[in-house]
Formats: C-alpha cells, structure tokens, sequence
C-alpha cells in the first residue's frame, strides 16, 4: 500500500543564475502549507550549493538528483516547529 503524498508544485527555474534560484525557492517554500512537496529544476551549477544549504536552514528534507544538465532538487516541507 502506497502512502498518499500530497501533490508536488514545480518551480523550473532553468536558465537563472545565482542567486535566483535560492531567492525564488525561499520565497515558494515560505508559502507552501508543512508536508507539501515542492520539485525545483535548475541549471545554474551554483545551486547544488545554495538550495541544500537553504533547505537545511528551513529545517526542511531534500533530495537532489542529475537529469542531463538540469539539476532537480525534491523538497518537502516540515512540520511547523512550536518555539
């Protein structure tokens, strides 16, 4: 039995160079509800650097994987953390 995922947003931000990517992931991660999946499509080789870096200050998982020159990051977003 598969686990029911909630759906995944798409944010293609190939072409753009630094520090884009990470600046327009941020902002669509802010807005999306906790356990929502967001995939990011890049080609700027700088964001293997930026966007788990991002990810791991959010508190949020990622996967990141090759597909020819674009580079995917898998986001999900964590729970709302009580301070």
């Amino acid at each position: 039995m598969s686990r029911d995922l909630p759906p995944m947003t798409v944010l293609d931000l190939a072409g753009l160079k630094c520090p884009l990517p990470a600046l327009k992931t941020r902002k669509v991660l802010a807005a999306l509800p906790a356990g929502a999946r967001l995939e990011v499509r890049c080609t700027d080789p700088m964001s293997v650097i930026d966007i788990p870096h991002l990810v791991r200050e959010t508190g949020d998982a990622v996967e990141v994987k090759q597909e020819g020159e674009v580079i995917v990051f898998l986001i999900e977003k964590a729970a709302q953390r009580c301070d």
